[in-house]
């Protein structure tokens, strides 16, 4: 008898003992998933608390002096409920913070005695601020993804009409358009990388004029500043690049083995004490290289498409034995930090 008495005491020891290590790890994990408890009895008297943080640290049944008092008579509301009711309630709540808003999910459920009566509520809150500002933050780059993507299928749109005008067959018009939308996503290519911020003005460069076979090392010179463009502006500055390359390639100095083309960016002031950006493309076309003179769709993108775009002023200048396409656009369409 001695001996089994003794062994249930050890057995109340070890099971106190394990309680107590429970209670310790519930509290560790608590603290460190930010989860704070309360448990109030039916007249919402405070009975135990854990974890408190602010705006709850005051421990008491409706914090009103943490929390502003309709946020306040929510919760009280609710606890009143699962008093009357028994059934769970759950909240979701914003409360005014010095950096902006606080989110909280918050859970009040019923205490039940052994025959089922509402002894008391245990209210459970999480703080979800950081869960929301991402979804903030996500919502507004899928904004800004949709909204791009708009532009850029109204680019391609415009690109398709204008190349089909000025296409004889379905060959030419395929192959045009390819090239122009090859040159579109290599651009974009270049903005994507930047998180949408943009492209660098000489890689911009480099990347179209790389495109079609010439080697830039040796087959392009570029010189000046190197300012950052922004997406609307790279994609139509790589459009003017690929059609000045393309029309190079097929009838100036990038079809020869020593032929190499100019591009000078400048950055010139403009009215209003404005910054604007100078491009010059220059190359020496030669006395055998046949420039079509007709109107083509790369004429007018470069001395109508891509300037409207950019809410600048473009012209193009064949004079003897060269060609210089110069663009001029506003502050508004790059940066220079």
């Amino acid at each position: 008898m001695k001996d089994s008495g003794r062994s249930n005491e050890i057995i109340a020891l070890q099971s106190a003992e394990s309680g107590m290590q429970l209670g310790r790890a519930l509290l560790h994990a608590l603290h460190n998933a930010g989860i704070s408890v309360l448990y109030q009895d039916r007249e919402m008297k405070t009975v135990w608390a854990r974890n408190m943080r602010p705006p709850w640290a005051s421990d008491t049944a409706d914090n009103n002096g943490l929390l502003p008092p309709a946020q306040a008579e929510r919760i009280c509301a609710a606890k009143r409920n699962v008093v009357a009711s028994g059934n769970p309630e759950h909240l979701e709540l914003s409360i005014p913070a010095d950096d902006g808003v606080r989110w909280f999910q918050i859970w009040v459920d019923a205490d039940r005695d052994d025959g089922g009566a509402v002894q008391g509520v245990v209210t459970t809150m999480v703080e979800t601020t950081e869960q929301k500002r991402r979804e903030q933050t996500l919502k507004t780059l899928l904004r800004e993804v949709s909204h791009r993507s708009k532009n850029l299928l109204a680019i391609i749109q415009s690109i398709a009409t204008q190349t089909s005008r000025y296409s004889d067959t379905l060959t030419d018009f395929l192959t045009r358009f390819r090239g122009r939308l090859q040159s579109l996503a290599s651009s974009q290519d270049l903005v994507t990388s930047s998180n949408w911020r943009g492209a660098a003005l000489r890689e911009l460069v480099s990347g179209q004029v790389g495109r079609y076979g010439a080697d830039p090392v040796r087959s392009l010179r570029f010189q000046g500043a190197n300012p950052y463009l922004n997406p609307n502006a790279a994609l139509h500055i790589g459009l003017a690049m690929h059609e000045l390359a393309v029309n190079s390639v097929s009838y100036g100095a990038l079809s020869r083995a020593d032929g190499f083309v100019e591009v000078t960016a400048d950055l010139t002031a403009a009215s209003a004490g404005e910054t604007a950006l100078s491009l010059t493309w220059a190359e020496a076309i030669g006395a055998n290289d046949n420039h079509p003179n007709e109107k083509r769709f790369g004429s007018v993108a470069l001395e109508r498409v891509v300037p409207a775009s950019l809410n600048g002023k473009a012209t193009i200048e064949i004079t003897g034995d060269r060609l210089e396409y110069r663009l001029v656009v506003p502050r508004g369409n790059f940066e220079t930090d």
